[in-house]
């Protein structure tokens, strides 16, 4: 079996954003590219990662529960809205910008084809 966390898209991920956050706020380096959409592309591996890593600890069915296309899709939007639509409005810390969600898209497909499988397809299946 193998757990979200231990997935190596989850490890990339999470590592690629906390690298920028430490080279933004503690050093002030400021890579454009990735500072402008990594994190968005990144977002969506950790968050669903996370959430389904926490939802196999309690859940009844443990290692074999997999989001439905329908709660990714819902999710996907739900951040959408809340992070382009929402926040840009309240705070002049964040803007809205189309291309995250062409970002969060991504991230969530990366998440529904590679990571949201079940432990016995996890092991039968290949890796990247």
């Amino acid at each position: 079996m193998i757990d979200i966390v231990k997935h190596p898209i989850f490890i990339i991920t999470s590592m690629a954003f906390w690298i920028n956050q430490y080279l933004e706020k503690s050093l002030g380096i400021f890579l454009p590219l990735y500072h402008a959409y990594g994190d968005d592309l990144m977002a969506m591996p950790v968050v669903f990662g996370i959430c389904l890593q926490m939802m196999r600890w309690i859940h009844p069915m443990k290692s074999e529960l997999i989001f439905s296309k329908k709660q990714v899709f819902i999710g996907l939007i739900y951040f959408s809205i809340v992070f382009e639509l929402v926040l840009p409005k309240l705070s002049a810390a964040h803007t809205a910008d189309p291309l995250d969600v062409l970002c969060y898209m991504i991230g969530a497909w990366v998440f529904h084809r590679f990571m949201n499988k079940p432990a016995l397809q996890s092991k039968k299946s290949p890796g990247l």
